[in-house]
């Protein structure tokens, strides 16, 4: 017979498996702020070249958004304010991933303006929509973990 006390306790390798996709999604938070808080203006151009967002919104946004990514970066690496930091982890990685898809259905390469505010080369449209889907799915595990799981209590 199962014990029931432990029917809904999480095993150590998932619990392993959280703090690394914690560690991960923090840590690509942190570095994707460092450029974009040093350079907003090349941001907000970056963000000006996915013809998304009203002329009005792209100052703010460039000053605020990559501040927020950073909180949320120390955040996750830190175990701080999870339910808030992973929520809005999921929630920017939805937005982000889909924007690049909005853009990519619309036939516009967009410089991601990720991890770097620079638009030199080829925009590799489906490289950051893999690698955007792959952090989108750490967050999801972190969602589902945080949110989605029953306590036995």
């Amino acid at each position: 017979m199962r014990d029931s006390s432990n029917a809904f306790s999480p095993s150590p390798v998932s619990q392993w498996a959280a703090l690394a996709f914690r560690v991960v999604l923090g840590l690509v938070f942190v570095v994707a702020s460092w450029s974009k808080i040093w350079s907003p203006e090349a941001f907000a151009e970056a963000i000006h070249r996915y013809r998304i967002l009203p002329d009005l919104l792209v100052g703010p946004v460039a000053l605020a958004l990559p501040w927020l990514e950073l909180l949320l970066g120390i955040f996750l690496i830190l175990g701080c304010w999870l339910p808030g930091a992973v929520l809005l982890s999921n929630l920017l990685l939805a937005v982000f991933t889909g924007a690049l898809v909005f853009n990519w259905l619309r036939g516009v390469d967009v410089h991601c303006g990720c991890f770097d505010t620079q638009a030199r080369g080829d925009p590799r449209m489906l490289w950051s929509l893999a690698r955007d889907s792959v952090f989108l799915l750490l967050a999801a595990c972190l969602f589902h973990r945080h949110f989605l799981k029953r306590d036995a209590s």
